[in-house]
């Protein structure tokens, strides 16, 4: 099975990528379905769930040497059903995850980790553009949510894995998007996806 893994900063245009990219391969494209399929095996609502991925939510707390350490059960319930519902979807078809932590769920898989990332500016133009914040928010504003998703993300990852999020030892691809229309790299990031997987000793 062919599996390819985006990570993205937060407003880099990560999953617009990841969604052409399934479209252009002919591969099954995983993202809000991952969402779905939680809320099916758990008793939380989409909200949490989302906010557990982007690391809102911790995983765990310190109370000092003399209380220890305790778990946030909820948060390690929900990562227990995501990386069920990631490995059972990736056995169906060739496909594309977007977040989640696909990476590292699906290592053993050789999958193609792409990350995606982008300049302050850009980031900026997309979240206006996309509407996602309110139009009244300034570009600090927009910025100091960007950064504060992006630290949650980095926090759950780090979690997990041995190579910190973002670090380029860490994946396959690294794609700035700043200054380029996604839909014009897509191509050449479908023929470099094909190349991987020919060549890949899970092919």
């Amino acid at each position: 099975m062919r599996i390819i893994t985006v990570s993205r900063e937060f407003a880099s245009g990560g999953r617009e990528l990841g969604k052409r990219l399934a479209e252009t391969l002919g591969f099954q494209y995983y993202d809000s379905e991952i969402i779905n399929e939680i809320v099916r095996h758990t008793d939380y609502d989409a909200g949490f769930i989302d906010k557990v991925s982007d690391g809102e939510v911790s995983f765990n707390f310190h109370y000092g040497r003399s209380f220890g350490f305790t778990v946030n059960q909820p948060a390690i319930d929900v990562l227990a059903a995501q990386h069920k519902v990631i490995s059972a979807l990736s056995e169906k078809r060739d496909c594309v995850i977007v977040g989640r932590m696909g990476d590292i769920i699906l290592e053993k898989k050789d999958p193609l980790k792409i990350f995606v990332y982008s300049d302050a500016a850009h980031k900026i133009a997309r979240c206006r553009e996309r509407g996602e914040l309110h139009p009244d928010a300034t570009d600090r504003q927009i910025l100091r949510k960007c950064r504060q998703i992006d630290s949650g993300r980095r926090r759950t990852h780090d979690t997990f894995a041995p190579i910190r999020w973002g670090d380029r030892r860490g994946y396959n691809l690294m794609i700035n998007t700043a200054g380029v229309d996604i839909a014009d790299i897509v191509p050449g990031i479908a023929a470099y996806a094909e190349g991987f997987f020919k060549n890949s000793s899970g092919s």
